[in-house]
């Protein structure tokens, strides 16, 4: 099958919030979908009750999504979206690769960086899976908001036009707007970076500094963004738009994220350890703060909200002085 024939059978492989979310939309797409989780009581729940409770919990699901633990069964789709956490995508993807046809388009959905090889998931695709095309879909959307079908609008990224333009048209709906760009790395560095970004938005909140202390982090934040971002081969466009940006404003403004909201709580004094300890969903930015760090030193790129987080996340850390020491930084002039 060529892209051009259309992509009618998908392939979700994660059964968390976004997976299932995922899922919902496509079928809704009118698309013959199937979702992959790891836990055998979501996959039962998903297709006896048409519900994950686990993850989404009050929301109906679509009759016609099916789940399966087997990883077996995805070996015939005509694409896979790759759902699993990104620390884990590596081994995700060697255990698929028994099962995958030759050339299967494979979407990337998770936002983060290898943490121990500093890759990005495109990267750590094409020496897992070589030979299978790649995109990326990122953009601002929580998963509850998309499952229920309100609006949203993401960035769908590909090398390839053609599959960009036949990934568009099976998936797209009215309040699932896609928009194509050629260029994967920037749509992945703002996924990644936002998040850790987003924790310290967090502490602000839990602080109770203001929304000018707030407006004034996302604003540095993007520049940080933007200076990693080019230094790793991004385009600015692309970090300016609904994967950057976008991704971004929503991560940085709102408890639904789980970066935004670990924040709030390291900011009212609460250990990082113990907050992720109550947690089923993980929370990349924690993941992706120290690759993102060590990356900006080693392309020498000055990212002190980063740095912040880092000393942030560390089991002794105190909230306070980290937060005096992003205040007390030398004034320069205002740049990207």
């Amino acid at each position: 099958m060529t892209h051009a024939d259309g992509l009618h059978n998908l392939g979700v492989i994660g059964g968390g919030a976004w997976g299932t979310a995922l899922g919902a939309v496509f079928v809704r797409a009118g698309r013959d979908t199937r979702l992959w989780a790891r836990e055998p009581e979501v996959v039962e729940e998903i297709n006896d009750r048409h519900r994950n409770s686990l993850f989404l919990p009050d929301i109906a699901l679509p009759e016609g999504l099916r789940a399966s633990g087997d990883l077996a069964d995805f070996g015939e789709t005509d694409v896979l979206f790759l759902v699993a956490p990104a620390q884990h995508m590596r081994a995700t993807a060697e255990a698929l690769r028994p099962h995958l046809k030759r050339r299967m388009p494979l979407v990337i959905c998770a936002k983060g960086i290898e943490r121990r090889s500093g890759k990005l998931m495109s990267a750590v695709l094409a020496e897992t899976l070589p030979g299978h095309p790649l995109a990326v879909l990122s953009g601002p959307t929580f998963a509850a908001e998309v499952a229920r079908g309100l609006p949203a609008a993401l960035t769908l990224a590909t090398a390839e036009e053609a599959l960009g333009r036949a990934l568009m048209a099976a998936i797209a709906r009215p309040a699932f707007r896609t928009y194509y760009s050629p260029d994967l790395i920037g749509a992945q560095i703002g996924g990644a970076v936002k998040n850790v970004l987003a924790i310290a938005c967090g502490v602000v909140a839990g602080l109770k500094l203001g929304e000018n202390a707030r407006a004034a982090l996302i604003t540095r934040g993007l520049a940080e963004m933007t200076r990693f971002g080019e230094a790793m081969g991004a385009r600015r466009e692309t970090l300016m738009g609904l994967s950057g940006v976008g991704d971004l404003i929503l991560t940085c403004s709102s408890e639904q994220s789980r970066n935004m909201s670990l924040g709030k709580a390291l900011g009212e004094g609460r250990r990082a350890a113990d907050v992720l300890a109550e947690r089923r969903s993980v929370a990349e930015g924690v993941w992706s703060a120290g690759v993102v760090a060590r990356l900006g030193r080693e392309h020498g790129i000055e990212m002190p909200i980063t740095d912040a987080v880092v000393a942030l996340l560390a089991p002794d850390a105190r909230v306070g002085a980290v937060v005096e020491g992003l205040l007390a930084r030398p004034l320069k002039a205002e740049e990207p």
